[in-house]
């Protein structure tokens, strides 16, 4: 599962806290929805490694960090805090 995969690339970044929740459901009908979902997913994550960051930083840290998982999803919404 491509959540699963996200978890395990994102723990890198040492997290205190963690949520890889798939929102592909709610978007049924709306472009990039397929069947089976794993297409629209929301981090939410708080880590050491923002500190100093800002959000577009943060938001360039994550997509680096899930590499190849990215193009593969359709839409990927970012909520990061430092500790």
């Amino acid at each position: 599962m491509i959540a699963d995969e996200m978890r395990r690339k994102l723990a890198e970044l040492q997290p205190s806290a963690l949520e890889v929740i798939d929102e592909s459901e709610g978007h049924r009908g709306h472009a990039g929805w397929r069947e089976g979902g794993e297409t629209h997913f929301r981090v939410r994550m708080t880590s050491p490694a923002f500190a100093g960051l800002g959000r577009v930083q943060r938001h360039r840290l994550v997509h680096q960090t899930l590499g190849d998982i990215v193009p593969r999803i359709h839409a990927l919404a970012l909520e990061l805090s430092e500790n």
